[in-house]
């Protein structure tokens, strides 16, 4: 519960300080020159990375206004970004912290590191592509 309270006052203060469009700018500065599409799959690419360290609750409430952000800066509609933002927050298959019930059957099954990015670092790549063209063929930008 304190995960994810703490979670969306920081996204809250990110947005009443300035903060996403700071950080948005940042990201913008190092994918300027992508299209919008590619922009859409660099947010999933960089949430699916912060997801598998940090709760996906935190990189929902810090990938949000960031997301939003970033939609404003290109002119873009913003349902594709908070999509890609939902999407990428929910790729914790790479990483046995990425999520709870990872770290759970971790011992029990005998699993170590390498499996978890041998299977769900594939399934992440996946997810991200195909979310990227059907994102991109429902919403024209």
């Amino acid at each position: 519960v304190l995960i994810v309270v703490a979670s969306l006052v920081l996204g809250r203060a990110l947005t009443a300080t300035g903060g996403a469009e700071m950080l948005a700018s940042g990201f913008m500065a190092v994918a300027g020159g992508l299209s919008t599409q590619a922009v859409l799959a660099a947010v999933m690419i960089f949430l699916g990375i912060l997801t598998n360290f940090v709760s996906n609750n935190a990189a929902a409430a810090i990938g949000t206004p960031v997301a939003l952000a970033i939609a404003q800066q290109l002119g873009a509609p913003p349902e594709p970004f908070v999509l890609a933002t939902i999407v990428g927050c929910n790729l914790s298959f790479a990483t046995p912290m990425g999520y709870q019930t990872n770290v759970l059957i971790m011992q029990p099954g005998g699993y170590v590191f390498r499996d978890f990015l041998r299977v769900g670092g594939p399934l992440v790549v996946l997810m991200i592509v195909a979310f990227s063209i059907e994102l991109s063929a429902a919403y024209p930008m």
